[in-house]
């Protein structure tokens, strides 16, 4: 195993490996409560139950598709880098696809479905990277910062610090309710413990907020700790059942959302753990092919069992900074999201308040992809900004990249840059505009 994982060449062993693995497996360990919460619409009242997933089916899914994924990208691929279903994916599936499109979750999990079976397709071809050239570099940049506001708002609603305004859309809440005070606390101890550079710093905020929550009496203690595995029934290859429905054009747009951003996510954190573990080649990525292979599998993987896109954390960078050098860092992070199944009662204690912190500071974190924009350039600019504002603005993750992707080529040929749109842009921009064609039109 030492051989195969390649220890010596990497300068690392099974202890430093371990500790890597769990300090990954802590640090993104929230997923496993917030997906269910996002996935569940647990903050949205007066939903019909059948637009709601059921919270504990995506709790196991969460954690099966956390661990299986991670496994894949160790084994196969041999690097570090931890596998879950994605923020921002997550909240693009329910928000924007469940709640505003009225789409049912079995049509969208469908959709995920195909999402990764196209990305696999792709890695195997090898168009994966014509795809991601063809997509400017700013609008890449735009999407993730797009992504993080839209989440951050909807961490927002969730503490209830931003609630409806009929006249003026949206206002400050009551900022003396109880369970807001106490998403006010997460978000301040989170804030504190990720200054401090405290590794799994989300994590223990929601473990903080959590207590003192149960302490204060917002929130209520958990008859147990350790539990059955709840059952996957629910959920569990709805996708395949559902795959009839995805034939419209509005799917089609869901399902290029799904690809995309799985794209960006994936090899963004892909090059940024392994440079950080300095295992570039000649400033290549050695295996890469095998690891979007996982990552895409992951995907299809995660569909089936009943949960959004799974797709590489850049969390990931925990555990390299804790030692990891290898795939069995990978392989430890799975066995601990195997061990985690065992612990669903603890989902009633994860309310709102306790998950809008984390959603506020992943938010952040990915709104620092606007200092890479060149603000500069006009024409750049005008799709950059209409794609980041678009998605909080229309709670749509998908509107904003339509609205970003319809601009681009409109700004570039106004500015005589037309040489340089890429073929499949104009592609791009004939689904979108049919895209809102048949939203205006329904």
């Amino acid at each position: 195993m030492k051989r195969y994982f390649q220890f010596d060449e990497l300068g690392t062993n099974y202890r430093k490996e371990f500790i890597a693995g769990l300090t990954t497996f802590l640090s993104m360990a929230y997923i496993l409560f917030v997906n269910p919460e996002v996935l569940s619409l647990s903050v949205i009242t007066d939903l019909p139950d059948e637009l709601r997933m059921p919270k504990e089916a995506v709790f196991t899914a969460t954690a099966l598709a956390a661990a299986l994924g991670s496994l894949l990208m160790g084994i196969i691929a041999r690097y570090p880098i931890a596998l879950a279903p994605g923020m921002g994916l997550n909240a693009f599936f329910s928000f924007t696809v469940v709640l505003g499109m009225g789409i049912k979750w079995e049509t969208a999990l469908a959709g995920v479905l195909v999402s990764g079976l196209f990305f696999i397709l792709l890695t195997i071809s090898g168009l994966r990277e014509t795809i991601i050239n063809a997509i400017p570099t700013e609008l890449k940049l735009a999407v993730a910062a797009g992504i993080g506001l839209f989440i951050a708002f909807i961490g927002f609603q969730n503490a209830g610090i931003i609630v409806n305004n009929d006249a003026v859309l949206v206002g400050l809440g009551d900022i003396t309710s109880g369970k807001t005070l106490l998403a006010i606390f997460g978000v301040v101890i989170t804030v504190i413990l990720m200054v401090k550079r405290v590794n799994a710093g989300i994590f223990f905020g929601m473990l903080i907020t959590a207590v003192v929550g149960m302490l204060t009496g917002l929130i209520d203690a958990p008859a147990k700790v350790v539990g059955a595995v709840p059952s996957l029934e629910p959920t569990f290859g709805v996708a395949f059942a559902h795959l009839g429905d995805i034939f419209t054009i509005q799917m089609l747009a869901v399902i290029l959302t799904f690809l995309f951003v799985d794209f960006f996510d994936t090899a963004g954190t892909l090059l940024a753990v392994a440079n950080q573990a300095d295992l570039m080649k000649d400033n290549k990525l050695p295996r890469a092919g095998k690891a979007l292979f996982a990552d895409s599998a992951g995907t299809v993987v995660g569909a089936v069992l009943g949960t959004s896109t799974t797709t590489s954390y850049i969390e990931s960078s925990a555990g390299v900074a804790a030692g990891g050098r290898s795939g069995f860092t990978s392989v430890v992070t799975a066995g601990f999201f195997l061990l985690a199944l065992f612990f669903s009662p603890l989902l009633g204690v994860i309310t709102p308040s306790v998950t809008a912190p984390a959603l506020i500071i992943v938010g952040i974190l990915m709104v620092s992809a606007l200092k890479k924009i060149d603000w500069d350039k006009f024409e750049i600019a005008v799709p950059a900004f209409l794609t980041i504002v678009a998605m909080p603005l229309t709670y749509s993750i998908a509107t904003g990249i339509a609205i970003g992707f319809i601009f681009y080529p409109i700004t570039m040929i106004a500015k005589g840059r037309i040489k340089e749109i890429h073929p499949i842009m104009y592609g791009m921009f004939i689904i979108f505009v049919l895209y809102f064609v048949f939203l205006t039109g329904n």
